[in-house]
């Protein structure tokens, strides 16, 4: 089968499953597996300005947003080049990705006659799902069974490592210029770590918040997770967070591989998430994916 992956997670997920050589066309920030931008069509780019801050990166996407301008280009010819049979794509962030009515648009357009699947999680629980749907859309559900119920087993050895352990009131920071609080899955990724989640929507949007009433919560951890951002960057960017939060211990992840991507390392995530909230309990994790900077 021929798959066009427009939506990192979902290339992900497919790497995952073993179907990797099924790849035919993915986009500009899929990089798991290792390398496939280097041997796949890049067939969707960003609309945004290279090397923007965060606080530039806001306003930009709302003025977009305001003039009814995309925040991603589809090369159509690509695509069509591709001839993919199963095309993955999303409705769930305009931010974050292209979105599945414009995919739908240009293959109609094109004249593409290719399954679509929309995937779209809320919930941690429906990332498993998604999991599963991309392996029976691509005729492999036995993968899907396979990887789904390996994930299941890590999750359990993490709710029993943190049983009855104290739970710190954690409050997770998704944009820090200006502060966002997120949702989707990321408060159950903190509960499932050991932690409470304070502020932030089970299922729902990420929503703007201010810095005062992040103060308000009391927070006894931040979670520093720049939507989009690695290690290193969101390291920078809690130095803004200990200016505001004073007094806080920060933790700092790589948000872009192990938190807001809805596929199988946000895993990874909980477990390092875990490691940092009850490092007597939970093993620490590889290098490069969380930091705790007191």
């Amino acid at each position: 089968m021929r798959i066009a992956s427009l939506l990192p997670a979902a290339t992900e997920i497919v790497g995952a499953l073993g179907l990797a050589d099924d790849l035919v066309a993915v986009t500009f920030e899929c990089d798991r597996p290792e390398d496939v931008r280097a041997t796949r069509p890049v067939v969707v780019d960003t609309a945004l300005p290279a090397g923007l801050t965060p606080a530039e990166i806001d306003a930009t996407v709302r003025e977009r947003a305001a003039q009814g301008l995309p925040q991603y280009a589809l090369d159509r010819e690509a695509l069509r080049d591709a001839a993919p049979d199963l095309v993955l794509t999303q409705d769930l962030c305009r931010v974050c990705a292209l979105p599945a009515s414009t995919v739908a648009e240009a293959l109609g357009a094109l004249d593409l006659d290719a399954t679509v699947l929309t995937v779209d999680p809320h919930t941690l629980d429906e990332v498993l799902d998604a999991i599963a749907a991309v392996a029976r859309a691509a005729d492999s559900p036995a993968a899907g069974e396979a990887l789904v119920a390996e994930l299941q087993e890590r999750l359990h050895a993490v709710d029993q490592a943190v049983k009855d352990r104290p739970r710190p009131l954690v409050l997770a920071l998704e944009w820090v210029d200006p502060p966002f609080l997120p949702g989707h899955w990321v408060p159950a990724m903190v509960r499932r770590a050991g932690g409470e989640p304070l502020a932030g929507i089970d299922g729902g949007r990420s929503v703007a918040t201010t810095w005062d009433e992040a103060r308000a919560h009391a927070p006894d951890v931040a979670l520093v997770a720049p939507c989009g951002f690695g290690l290193d960057d969101a390291i920078a960017q809690a130095k803004a967070v200990r200016a505001e939060l004073p007094g806080v211990p920060l933790v700092a992840i790589d948000s872009a591989s192990y938190v807001v991507r809805a596929g199988p390392r946000l895993v990874d995530g909980i477990e390092a998430l875990a490691a940092a909230l009850h490092p007597d309990a939970v093993p620490a994790p590889p290098p490069g994916r969380i930091t705790a900077l007191g």
